[in-house]
C-alpha cells in the first residue's frame, strides 16, 4: 500500500510538473530541454496515477498536445534569434520548379483574388483552413466513442504525426509564403520601401479584420505561437492522417475525411499560408508515420506494457 501510494504521488507530482513548465517557461526562464523532458513526461505520468478510462485517455491526448504546444512555441521565445536562423528561399525555389517558373499560390491569386474583399468560396477556404483546429483531434474522439478498439491506433498515428513533424520546427526554421513576399523575397515588390502590395496577400488576415473586426488581433495573437513554422505543413498532414484514419474505419468515413484534407490543402496555398512544397513535405510525414508504425509498435508495445505495470502497482489495493 505504502509503495503505490508513494508511485501515485511522485505520478501525480510528474503530471503537475508538465503542465506548469510550459506555462511558466519564460517568467522563470527555464531550459528548454527541462521544459520538454517535463511535458513530454505528463501524458505518461497520467497512465500510471489513473486506472484507464475514457476520461483518461481524453486527459492524456490534452497532456500530449500540451506538450507539443510547448515544442512549437519555444523557438519563438527569441524572434530575432530564430529570424537569424530561418529558411526562406528553399521552398521559394521549389515551388517555382513545381509551378513551372511561377508559384502555384501567386498564380492562383493573381488570378481568383480581389482583394480587400474575399467572396464566398474564398471565405470557405478560410473557414476550412479556421476549422483545422479541431478536426485531427475531433476524429481522435469520434474514434474513441464509435470505434473505441480502434482508438488507440488512430491516437498513436494522429500524434505521432503532431510530435514528429514539430521536430522539423526546430532543425529546419522555414518561413512561410506570407513572410517571404512581406521580405521581396517571391521577386515582387516591398511594402516597407514603395507602399505597394506584396506579390502575394494573406487572404485570411484581410477575412479575419473584416469578420471577427475588434476581436481579431487578440484572436490572431493567442494562436500566432511561431509564424516561422511552415514545413512540413502540419495542418496538411495531420489532416491526412485524419483522413487515413477515417479510411479504416469506412469508405464514407475515408471521403470526408479526404475531402477536407483535399479542400484544406487548396486553401493553405491560395490563401498565403505554405507552399506546396510544405503540403508535399506533410503527406510524405503524414505516410512516413503511417508506414512506421507496424515497425515500432514491438517497441511501443514494450513501453505499453512496463506503463501498465506501473499502473497495476500504483492502484493495488
Amino acid at each position: 500500500m505504502r509503495r503505490s501510494r508513494a508511485l501515485r504521488i511522485s505520478a501525480w507530482a510528474l503530471v503537475a510538473a508538465g503542465i506548469a513548465a510550459p506555462a511558466v517557461r519564460r517568467r522563470a526562464r527555464l531550459p528548454k530541454a527541462a521544459v520538454a523532458t517535463a511535458a513530454w513526461s505528463a501524458p505518461v505520468a497520467l497512465c500510471v496515477a489513473l486506472p484507464r478510462s475514457r476520461k483518461r485517455d481524453i486527459a492524456a491526448c490534452l497532456l500530449q498536445m500540451w506538450a507539443y504546444i510547448a515544442m512549437y512555441e519555444m523557438p519563438a521565445d527569441d524572434p530575432a534569434a530564430l529570424e537569424r536562423r530561418v529558411h526562406v528561399d528553399y521552398p521559394v525555389a521549389a515551388d517555382r520548379l513545381i509551378g513551372l517558373g511561377e508559384l502555384p499560390g501567386v498564380r492562383l491569386q493573381r488570378r481568383f483574388a480581389h482583394p480587400p474583399r474575399l467572396r464566398g468560396p474564398e471565405k470557405l477556404l478560410v473557414w476550412a483552413h479556421w476549422v483545422w483546429f479541431a478536426v485531427p483531434h475531433g476524429t481522435a474522439a469520434y474514434v474513441l466513442l464509435r470505434h473505441r478498439d480502434r482508438f488507440p491506433r488512430a491516437a498513436t498515428l494522429i500524434y505521432a504525426t503532431f510530435d514528429v513533424g514539430v521536430l522539423f520546427y526546430w532543425i529546419l526554421p522555414t518561413a512561410p509564403p506570407w513572410y517571404a513576399a512581406l521580405h521581396g523575397r517571391l521577386g515582387g515588390s516591398r511594402p516597407d520601401v514603395d507602399d505597394a502590395p506584396p506579390e502575394l496577400r494573406r487572404l485570411m488576415l484581410d477575412y479575419g479584420e473584416q469578420f471577427w473586426r475588434g476581436g481579431w488581433s487578440r484572436l490572431y495573437d493567442g494562436l500566432a505561437g511561431n509564424p516561422l513554422a511552415a514545413m512540413p505543413s502540419l495542418h496538411f498532414a495531420t489532416s491526412v492522417t485524419a483522413a487515413q484514419v477515417l479510411r479504416e474505419i469506412g469508405p464514407i468515413h475515408g471521403a470526408v475525411g479526404w475531402a477536407y484534407a483535399g479542400t484544406l490543402g487548396t486553401a493553405l496555398v491560395y490563401l498565403g499560408e505554405h507552399y506546396v512544397v510544405d503540403l508535399l513535405a506533410g503527406l510524405a510525414l503524414a505516410e512516413g508515420v503511417r508506414r512506421a508504425a507496424p515497425r515500432v509498435s514491438p517497441l511501443a508495445r514494450a513501453f505499453s506494457r512496463a506503463v501498465r505495470a506501473l499502473e497495476r502497482t500504483a492502484h493495488r489495493s
